[in-house]
């Protein structure tokens, strides 16, 4: 049940990704197929927790699946929500995922899953589990992103002041760089993504 191709993808102007090539992944009973266009930004991991978990890694092509699941699968019938996280988790460890960050992305799944009507079926099932390795979790996870949390902020801070000094002094904010204005031409460079 492993994947057939690898994900190719362009990346777009804020931090999105394109598939250039169609992303195939085999499962117990179905092929599922991501089509060429999709757009994913990998796994929509909160910016305070991706110290411990990036939005890329050897995840990358699950979490791709796993966003075209929460954005056409479960709404066109063809998964559940919970079929979706488990499937998740199954292709998580498939790459290698190591099992601690595999549970808590599983976790972080099905929480999310509460603030979406489409995704909210079915969550009271696992709500124990993800409760408990969220408990599990919460102190080993919890005081990291705290302090990146503050370092987040500090450093938005810094950057307010500094744009509004800079514009007390008549200069102007640096411009983005060519390739992102090229990214949203559809001529973004095209790589392979993480595995």
């Amino acid at each position: 049940m492993p994947f057939v191709t690898r994900p190719h993808v362009e990346q777009l102007a804020d931090r999105r990704w394109r598939l250039t090539e169609p992303l195939v992944y085999r499962g117990r009973r179905e092929d599922w197929v991501v089509p060429v266009g999709f757009v994913t930004d990998f796994a929509s991991v909160p910016v305070p927790v991706r110290w411990l978990i990036p939005a890329d890694g050897p995840w990358t092509a699950a979490a791709i699946v796993h966003d075209w699941f929460c954005s056409v699968g479960i709404e066109a019938g063809v998964i559940s929500s919970g079929d979706a996280d488990a499937v998740f988790r199954r292709m998580c460890r498939e790459l290698g995922t190591p099992i601690p960050r595999r549970w808590l992305m599983w976790a972080g799944v099905r929480w999310g899953a509460l603030a979406s009507a489409v995704r909210r079926p079915g969550i009271a099932r696992d709500l124990p589990g993800v409760v408990a390795i969220s408990l599990v979790a919460a102190p080993l996870v919890l005081p990291v992103s705290l302090v990146v949390a503050v370092g987040l902020l500090v450093d938005l801070a810094a950057d307010v002041v500094l744009r509004f000094v800079a514009g007390l002094l008549g200069r102007r904010p640096d411009p983005p760089g060519p390739w992102l204005e090229e990214a949203t031409e559809g001529s973004a460079q095209t790589r392979p993504a993480s595995r």
